[in-house]
């Protein structure tokens, strides 16, 4: 038998033997002795000894630098591969960069060459088309560096590298991710549909569709296929339903519809239908219910993070300082990983009036998730308390881009109603919901643009005929006689050469009217 072939059989063997060894015998001492150094970093990477791999590695690439004859360009490949692997487990992120690189650089050369240069020290290695890792996978890893070190055009510019029929779900769904994160739409939602054409039950992807005004419709309609042929997936279609209802901010039928998902017997108590429902009674201003089903969730999960955020905060509005400050304990003992703990403690801080320490909360909540809409207000209205009104204002406006359904109040001069008319109009283009047209027509009332006020408390009550702040608006507003408006600017002339006395005194009743939507602009 030729030299080749038979060192391809012998790598085969070993190969097979790896997959089924819990049912063979132990492997021939013979063939065990043939194994080279690379075998064996391999074998203690695939099981796991990250620590043992990275001791060992570290040397043999001493060894290597050293002696540049003593590896192949194979071996030496897989060497910095398993040892950035190593690195990557223990959260060294740039190293593990730095190492990947140095190995893509050395498959790059060696791709050049179809010729293996001998190794000195291994005349039993296997051949360079066995068993190296993948540059895919090594290109992938790369990316996730990049992305817990927050480089994430360095993360973008990496898998943009590899062909897209070379990309496997995992590298697209981090590609959309990423792509979604710095606002490029139309790439974003190519990278999801080519998760769902390889994965139609990649539930994570459909809602990533869906954030991007993609239709329902045609989202099912990627999934039908595998709706008709799978059993127990008739709940598929009504679940992207109630979702495309969530993302258009038709609040009132997405909760409807969940409702009618989780009354369904093999969907009953479902932990994350129950926090979805929760996050819609908050959006929607019912307080009460979404309290109700944050505490369902909690019971059936006590190990629950997710919305556990948004769950303090109405705690801690309602005085609850208790059972905020308990929920806080048990959630840091659960992660401190995770936004939601520092969120929790801090708005038990800022309910007890410690704002420097709900400041320091809330700065660490979006060190570990910058797109915390809860640690972004907390932090803005600590800053706002006190006295760092700039500061707070851009808290409150990253929190209205990533929500805006959940705007603050600002602090200042009358300007704060033209910023939120115009941010209130930017979301309005996207999504048609009843509080924030009344929300609006509450802003157009405060600067004079009456009939248009009356046009948003129109719209709003078409939405929820039953929403009395939005009747109460109008009323209002029909009340109101042409003496009224003539005395007003009367006062307007009076207040004239009165410097900055006449805004103070106007901030009473411009706070009492912002302070009324404090649910949606966050905490007062």
């Amino acid at each position: 038998m030729d030299p080749g072939d038979a060192a391809i059989l012998e790598s085969s063997l070993r190969i097979l033997y790896r997959l089924f060894e819990s049912v063979l015998p132990p492997l021939p001492a013979a063939l065990q002795s043939r194994m080279n150094v690379i075998d064996h970093v391999r074998d203690m990477a695939a099981a796991g000894l990250h620590s043992n791999v990275r001791l060992l590695s570290s040397l043999l690439l001493t060894m290597s630098n050293n002696n540049p004859e003593l590896f192949s360009p194979p071996q030496k490949y897989q060497l910095l591969v398993y040892h950035a692997d190593s690195l990557f487990h223990d959260k060294e992120y740039r190293n593990a960069v730095s190492k990947y690189t140095m190995a893509l650089q050395q498959k790059k050369a060696l791709s050049k060459t179809s010729k293996v240069r001998p190794s000195t020290g291994n005349s039993a290695s296997t051949p360079q088309s066995q068993c190296l890792p993948s540059e895919i996978e090594v290109k992938y890893k790369m990316a996730e560096c990049y992305t817990m070190l927050k480089q994430d055009k360095d993360a973008i510019a990496i898998l943009d590298g590899i062909p897209s029929r070379q990309r496997t779900p995992k590298i697209n769904m981090m590609l959309a991710n990423l792509y979604k994160k710095a606002g490029q739409e139309r790439p974003s939602v190519t990278s999801y549909k080519e998760v769902l054409r390889q994965c139609p039950l990649a539930l994570d992807a459909i809602l990533g569709l869906l954030s991007l005004s993609v239709k329902g419709a045609e989202v099912a309609s990627m999934t039908m296929n595998v709706i008709q042929t799978v059993p127990n997936l008739d709940w598929l279609s009504v679940w992207i339903k109630a979702y495309a209802f969530v993302h258009t901010g038709d609040n009132s039928r997405a909760i409807s519809t969940i409702c009618s998902l989780e009354k369904k017997s093999l969907l009953r108590d479902n932990v994350d239908l129950l926090g979805s429902l929760a996050d819609l009674y908050f959006r929607a201003g019912d307080n009460k219910n979404s309290v109700l089903k944050f505490e369902q969730a909690q019971m059936l999960d006590p190990y629950l993070i997710k919305g556990m955020d948004v769950y303090g905060y109405l705690l801690a509005r309602e005085g609850r300082l208790e059972d905020v400050e308990n929920l806080g304990c048990r959630l840091f003992n659960i992660s401190d990983q995770h936004a939601e703990p520092w969120v929790v403690s801090g708005c038990h801080s800022f309910y007890s009036k410690r704002y420097s320490r709900a400041l320091y909360l809330g700065a660490k909540a979006i060190q570990l998730n910058s797109n915390s809409v809860q640690a972004l207000l907390l932090k803005g209205a600590a800053l706002r308390n006190m006295g760092r009104v700039q500061e707070a204002i851009i808290h409150f406006r990253e929190a209205i881009r990533l929500a805006p359904c959940r705007l603050d109040c600002y602090e200042g001069r009358e300007q704060k109603y033209e910023d939120g008319i115009a941010l209130l109009r930017n979301a309005l283009a996207n999504q048609s919901d009843c509080v924030l047209h009344r929300i609006l027509g509450d802003f157009l009332v405060a600067v004079n643009e009456y009939q248009e006020a009356m046009d948003q408390y129109s719209i709003a009550l078409s939405l929820d005929p039953n929403d009395q702040k939005s009747l109460e608006g109008m009323q209002k507003m029909e009340k109101e006689e042409s003496p009224t408006d003539a005395t007003q600017e009367e006062d307007v002339d009076d207040m004239e050469g009165s410097g900055e006395e006449g805004d103070l005194e106007g901030s009473d009743s411009e706070a009492a009217q912002w302070a009324d939507q404090e649910q949606w602009f966050g905490m007062q």
